[in-house]
């Protein structure tokens, strides 16, 4: 797998689904700044088209729709549907993620930890989704809400450093020697040490 951090703003993401699992699709696209995912459903249910706003379609979607995307999640769809759809946005040139069918992927939704502009994941790769869930869950404990100030912080120091001249090594060597005059990587340290 190759790992990517994908700017929504620049891409047309679609979903297709109905139910529970669309839903926290949409929520978690939504929550990564995607805002304007096209919704495809044929049958959702009431909390779907109320996140949906006005971008549900309540169809699946067609050639014309698919020719559009850039990124297609499937979920909640009986698998024949869901396979005759992930072969179809393949033929468009749109990568596809259906969720609890591995052969139908190019790629796997990770597990991840959002701290304001801090983003971590996990991924196992398609093949242990739960134990990336583990994982992610001891990762919030260790990378907490405190975060959020720390990343604002060396940004700044950074822009500072930046404006110096000086090199990104440099730069690298400053932001290293901050986080460890800070303990703040002591709870991923004490954990290495202990296992």
């Amino acid at each position: 797998m190759i790992p990517i951090a994908l700017d929504p703003r620049h891409s047309r993401l679609g979903l297709a689904g109905n139910g529970n699992m669309a839903l926290r699709r949409l929520v978690a696209l939504k929550a990564a700044g995607a805002s304007d995912v096209r919704v495809f459903a044929d049958s959702p249910e009431p909390a779907l088209v109320e996140a949906a706003y006005g971008n549900l379609n309540r169809r699946l979607p067609e050639a014309a729709d698919l020719a559009k995307l850039h990124a297609l999640w499937i979920t909640d769809l009986p698998d024949a549907a869901g396979a005759l759809l992930a072969e179809a946005a393949r033929d468009a040139g749109v990568l596809v993620n259906s969720e609890d069918c591995p052969e139908f992927c190019d790629f796997h939704s990770v597990a991840e930890i959002r701290r304001k502009d801090l983003l971590l994941t996990v991924s196992t790769n398609g093949k242990a989704p739960g134990l990336a869930s583990v994982i992610r869950q001891n990762l919030e404990i260790c990378f907490g809400p405190e975060w959020d100030e720390r990343v604002d912080e060396v940004a700044g120091l950074r822009a500072g450093w930046r404006a110096e001249a000086l090199t990104m090594p440099e730069t690298a060597d400053r932001i290293a020697a901050l986080a460890a005059e800070r303990c703040w990587l002591s709870c991923a340290q004490h954990s290495a040490k202990t296992h």
